[in-house]
């Protein structure tokens, strides 16, 4: 979130009621009516994209409630179009959260790369890491038509001062030709080529080549948290995802070593999903608007007696603790940034 009025990209609810407004009524709510025949649950894009992409692979020459897998197939890329134009944005200047963290894995000292893993699809993250020339890999090699490469994503050799990108969900630059190729692209007339956005995968039984890139990007996640003593910090993440959530819990489990801390954007009691995870392991812990869940136990965190420093009012205010927020996230990784050159200039 970026500006106190609006979000540069909006929320999975806003993003759902914005792309199924642009898209056949009548096809939406039959597609809602076939995931949740109750009409009670709140039905988003994800879950209506991963349904179209289910019933694409089964349903042959055959038809279902009214689609034929040509109207499935137009209706999955109109979906994808209206996506990518939802969060095809630029950041607004160089004071974002984006830039204060790209700022930050720039000045800070290290042996190893850091890697980042996001569920988002748009292209802030690379934008912010480009406009502080910072090296990235993030599974592709290339430039007009970047390859995804395995057997460089195996890899462990990669310079310290190189960050590793691992979109879990897919990219909007990501396509699927129909000779089953992976590749990154920014300028693809899908038109034309008849090639497939890969955004969102649903954890069903793709073809290996649809299903390479995410499971090579959720296996470098499982293989980061069982790599001695690591530290995953997740910003933006509701623990919504019950796949990420699998492989957080049982890749934490298997190294007691590894610690995962989990900022939430609001008070504790709003994130049930994350709560019962962290319930499982110790290692584990969560950071709440109102409180923090160490070792199974919820503790409140209480007002900071005296005077607060004036650094500390970007994400404590009175009992809150507002690291959750990745603008206050943000800010507390650039004052970071600034005490570390600072003790390298003194020492």
């Amino acid at each position: 979130r970026e500006g106190k009025d609006s979000p540069l990209i909006e929320d999975i609810v806003g993003l759902t009621k914005r792309v199924c407004g642009k898209i056949d009524q009548t096809s939406i709510q039959n597609l809602k009516k076939r995931i949740d025949p109750s009409g009670h649950a709140n039905i988003t894009i994800e879950q209506i994209l991963s349904h179209i992409r289910l019933l694409i692979e089964v349903i042959g020459n055959t038809t279902i409630d009214n689609f034929d897998k040509d109207k499935l197939e137009t209706l999955e890329k109109e979906i994808c179009s209206e996506i990518t134009a939802a969060v095809s944005q630029e950041l607004p200047n160089k004071e974002t959260s984006y830039n204060n963290l790209a700022s930050w894995i720039a000045g800070i000292s290290r042996t190893t790369s850091v890697e980042i893993f996001t569920p988002n699809y748009d292209l802030l993250i690379e934008e912010a890491l480009e406009v502080q020339n910072i090296p990235y890999f993030d599974g592709f090699i290339g430039s007009k038509k970047a390859f995804f490469d395995l057997h460089s994503i195996e890899q462990e050799n990669l310079p310290s001062r190189w960050v590793k990108l691992w979109k879990l969900h897919g990219s909007i630059n990501w396509w699927n030709d129909s000779c089953g190729n992976v590749f990154r692209c920014h300028y693809e007339n899908s038109e034309k080529t008849k090639n497939k956005q890969m955004i969102y995968p649903s954890h069903i039984k793709y073809s290996q080549s649809r299903r390479m890139p995410y499971l090579a990007m959720q296996d470098r996640l499982g293989r980061f948290l069982s790599s001695g003593q690591s530290i995953l910090i997740i910003c933006g993440y509701s623990f919504s995802d019950q796949h990420i959530n699998e492989i957080l819990v049982q890749r934490l489990a298997a190294n007691p070593r590894a610690i995962c801390f989990g900022l939430l954007y609001d008070d504790l009691e709003k994130y049930k999903d994350a709560l019962e995870n962290a319930k499982k392991v110790t290692n584990l812990c969560l950071i709440s608007q109102d409180s923090a869940f160490f070792s199974k136990e919820t503790k409140k965190w209480r007002s900071p007696s005296g005077h607060l420093d004036p650094t500390h009012q970007d994400y404590i205010e009175d009992d809150k603790c507002k690291l959750g927020n990745f603008e206050a996230l943000g800010k507390f990784l650039q004052k970071q940034t600034i005490h570390e050159n600072m003790d390298r200039n003194h020492a």
